[in-house]
């Protein structure tokens, strides 16, 4: 009989999001399920006691050797409580934290105790955001009575970063969390501040031997009798462990004396191998033998999939048969079992003896049955074991899957699970399947060649075309964005839109990252272009698409492509606040740093040069370099050269500019933007030099009209003396809505400057006060920087004095005070504070420390240390009480 931890109804369902795990897979019950307790289990009590009479510590451990009867004492001891724990069993080498918080939140559910609202599981299998851990500690330390959760099979947590975060929710649940972990080894938690509170209850491997008491009762569950003091000496052999006093017991039965093969019995690993084969295999019937060899390539199987690998009818009934028995198959619940480890390895050793060859087939035909499941992870495993990539790619064509590859869910699952491909393999499938693994890690030129290959093979799929169709249709439109190739994405969008109308409607919904990627691929194409209208279309649809976990990477690339749009039209405010919708869009779903094109960062450092905060700019670069998963990538490539660009301009080092500014990628067609703005930086860096006839002579190969070049390549051309140019070229920027403040403020100073030069001071003085209100509400500082030294007596005289105080030059002069005589111009700011270290300022004020601010503002430690760099390097200091000082003599506090 299974008992189960669940204690709510069936008909109480959870919220709809929380039926499936971050990967997208439905919740394995079986992981929420005390183990069953077979026939001959013996109760300890004496354990159990230990169990009860401490209750009121926040952590137990028992910890003992595979076999040493943690989990079924756990289960005894849990079935007889009064109320339901939450019982959760680990996976293989857990290292995923979003899934481990995904189960250990469904657990406490599963359980009867609810959680709160804000209380949500993980969307990303393998980051959690710290604000979770916090929710989840704050709703369990109201639990009255404590949730008690038991973690079993512990030693397969692996991921230092998961016992961290466990450590935290104990830490600040308190009372109204009783954790048990049951391990093999020594848990990665600080078990010895437990251990000095007397916060920690510990049953290890001494307390778990069996004791001659308890070794006498085992065997007579097993219909044996032995004394007291004969079942010593195998206590003594045995150390009293669990398992192998069970083998004994087995063995013990079959033979002549049991007696005397109990005290001849050798407990090492050679001695329960042979008996497993030797006794437990050979007692069953050639059919069962039969069965349990066939299903050891399995981790799990029901009756049905045993039947599928053996021909039979009946599993079903030796399955449950074995499991009376103790023969070493685990029941997991739901119709579902699994061998005991050791047996089941032992087993497959011996398959490969007496079933020379078949080990093969029989993946394959688990993979087959699974595909027909559903449980397409699995099914992909078993195909790729049986080294069936023909099958194992075209399941996961026809799941229409292949997205997966380029939503960091299951990427490097699938990456790795198919780098065991060889050439062998030559179906469209295969060739699509090669062709994304290249194409997710910027391989483009085997990338291309395999989808040529696909291209070229796609009438001979034997699977269902109109997937592979589709699955053709999204990797030609990103071999289109990263060649930059606008028209074969748009020939890519076409026929993606062609063959949608045959794809399964159902199949089509279940996998909702395909037309995001297609569209953020298209949009970006379009955007190499210079057809940014159209570009924003198709990347407000990708950016609009289902809030979910498969979608994210898709919807922060989007946004982050309309962020460059803002920003190159001018609008640093509106820029802003989308880079900063895709980098908080990523944190939600807590995507890894590096698997998108790190594009918003770019924007960000494009906004931060405009506003004079070089420093910040140097640091959202480098962030930007290495989160770029695909680093060639045009768009990305050519935003963040402009900005290197302008960042070395603004730092005075022309050469450096001109090599920054030609982006490093080849592309099918040039992009007329990335061109100009090259140009621009070139003309620049030589009237920076001083070679003003050169500046002139490079803007001729100025082509693109975008209003953001025009305004600048007027600016040059005014400061090399060519004012008719200059003015003719500002009098062709279009005065519309897409023209943002960064142009029309350079737009306003260029003619400021030719009315300054003209003798209209007063002309010159009312064009600079425009900018500067125009500006102020953007903090955009470059384009007076850039203006040269003719706006400096301007700014500090009245009332342009007062506009530009506090954001733009230091100080705060009362209205209408004349400036003295002789005295020069206010120095201009050279960065402002962010708003994040204007936070972490605030704190230092307040007397915190730097573990204080950061969890205060839900920030890493060392995250704050980079902001109190920053700060000091702003504010001219070197120590916090001196930072403090500068801030309240500057107005800042």
């Amino acid at each position: 009989m299974v008992v189960s931890a669940v204690s709510v109804d069936d008909d109480q369902q959870e919220p709809a999001q929380q039926h499936t795990d971050p990967l997208g897979d439905p919740y394995l019950r079986t992981r929420f399920t005390l183990p069953s307790r077979p026939v001959t289990f013996l109760s300890r009590p004496r354990l159990k006691e230990h169990l009860d009479h401490t209750p009121h510590t926040l952590l137990t451990m028992v910890n003992g050797a595979a076999g040493a009867g943690k989990t079924l004492l756990l289960a005894d001891w849990a079935a007889g409580l009064a109320r339901p724990v939450a019982w959760l069993t680990m996976e293989a080498q857990e290292k995923r934290p979003g899934m481990f918080w995904a189960y250990f939140l469904h657990a406490v559910r599963t359980s009867g105790r609810p959680l709160a609202n804000r209380v949500r599981g993980p969307a990303d299998a393998y980051h959690v955001d710290h604000r979770l851990l916090s929710a989840i500690a704050e709703d369990l330390s109201t639990a009255a009575p404590p949730v008690t959760v038991v973690l079993d099979e512990f030693e397969r947590v692996t991921e230092p970063d998961i016992a961290e975060q466990l450590e935290f929710v104990l830490q600040h649940a308190g009372r109204g969390l009783r954790l048990i972990l049951v391990t093999r080894t020594e848990p990665m938690l600080s078990l010895h501040r437990y251990r000095a509170a007397g916060e920690l209850t510990e049953i290890r491997a001494a307390e778990l031997a069996f004791t001659p008491e308890e070794t006498v009762a085992l065997l007579e569950r097993h219909g044996l009798h032995l004394s007291v003091q004969s079942a010593r000496p195998l206590v003594d052999r045995t150390r009293g462990w669990a398992a192998g006093l069970r083998l004994c017991a087995l063995a013990a039965q079959e033979s002549r004396d049991p007696e005397a093969y109990l005290k001849e019995f050798e407990a090492d690993r050679s001695t329960i191998a042979d008996f497993l084969l030797a006794e437990v295999l050979k007692r069953q019937s050639e059919a069962t033998q039969d069965l349990l060899l066939r299903v050891s390539v399995l981790d799990r199987f029901s009756p049905e999939l045993a039947n599928a690998l053996t021909g039979r009818t009946d599993s079903a009934r030796i399955l449950a048969d074995l499991h009376r028995e103790n023969a070493f198959v685990e029941q997991l619940g739901h119709s579902w079992y699994r061998l005991h480890p050791l047996f089941g390895e032992i087993l497959r050793t011996h398959l490969c003896v007496r079933r020379p060859g078949l080990e093969p087939e029989l993946h394959r035909r688990a993979a087959q049955w699974l595909r027909r499941a559903g449980s397409l992870p699995e099914a992909l495993a078993h195909g790729a074991a049986a080294g069936d990539w023909d099958f194992t790619a075209g399941a996961l064509v026809d799941d229409l899957a292949i997205g997966r590859f380029f939503t960091g869910m299951r990427s490097d699952d699938l990456a790795g699970l198919f780098s065991r491909m060889g050439p062998e393999a030559t179906s469209p499938a295969t060739d699509l399947v090669r062709a994304a693994r290249d194409l997710s890690h910027g391989d483009f030129r085997h990338g291309t060649a395999h989808l040529r290959q696909a291209r070229a093979r796609l009438d001979t799929v034997s699977g269902d075309p109109a997937a592979a169709q589709l699955s053709c249709a999204l990797l030609e439109a990103l071999a289109a964005r990263l060649t930059g190739s606008p028209t074969r994405a748009e020939l890519a969008a076409e026929a993606a839109d062609e063959v949608r109308q045959e794809v399964d409607p159902d199949l089509l919904e279940k996998h909702p990252e395909l037309p995001a990627l297609l569209l953020t691929h298209v949009g970006s194409a379009r955007l190499w272009a210079g057809r940014f209208e159209e570009a924003r279309a198709a990347l407000s649809k990708a950016a609009d698409s289902p809030d979910n976990a498969s979608t994210v990477l898709a919807r922060e690339e989007s946004m982050g492509h309309l962020a460059l749009i803002d920003y190159l039209d001018g609008w640093p405010g509106r820029a802003e606040h989308k880079a900063l919708e895709a980098v908080a869009e990523a944190e939600r779903f807590g995507s890894s740093p590096s698997a998108g094109s790190g594009i918003e960062q770019v924007v960000l450092a494009g906004v931060a040069v405009d506003r004079n905060e070089l420093g910040r700019a140097s640091a959202l670069l480098d962030e930007a370099a290495e989160r770029s998963a695909t680093p060639h990538d045009p768009v990305t490539a050519a935003g963040r050269a402009i900005v290197t660009a302008r960042l070395q301009l603004a730092r005075g080092d022309a050469r450096a500019a001109v090599e920054a500014a030609d982006p490093d990628v080849s592309a099918v067609v040039s992009s007329p933007w990335a061109e100009s703005h090259e140009t621009l930086v070139a003309s620049a860096a030589h009237l920076a030099e001083g070679r003003a006839g050169e500046a002139a002579e490079i803007l001729r190969k100025l082509g693109d009209d975008q209003p953001t070049c025009t305004t600048e390549a007027a600016r040059i051309q005014f400061a090399v003396g060519n004012e008719e140019e200059a003015i003719d070229l500002l009098l062709s920027v279009p005065a519309t809505g897409r023209t943002g403040p960064a142009v029309t403020v350079r737009a306003t100073l260029v003619k400021a400057m030719a009315a300054d030069a003209a003798g209209d001071t007063a002309a010159a003085r009312r064009l600079v006060a425009q900018a500067l209100l125009d500006a102020r509400r953007e903090r955009l500082r470059r384009p007076f920087l850039d203006a040269g030294r003719w706006i400096r007596p301007l700014l500090v005289t009245a009332p342009l004095d007062r506009l530009a105080a506090g954001w733009l030059t230091a100080g705060n002069p009362a209205y209408g005070e004349p400036a003295g005589p002789g005295t020069p111009p206010a120095p201009i700011v050279v960065e402002e504070l962010s708003a994040r270290e204007r936070d972490v300022l605030l704190r230092l004020a307040q007397m915190m420390s730097t573990q204080e601010i950061a969890a205060d503002l839900y920030v890493s430690v060392n995250t704050v240390k980079t902001h109190l760099k920053s700060l000091y390097r702003k504010l001219a200091v070197n120590r916090r009480g001196a930072a403090v000082r500068r801030a309240r003599d500057m107005g800042l506090l």
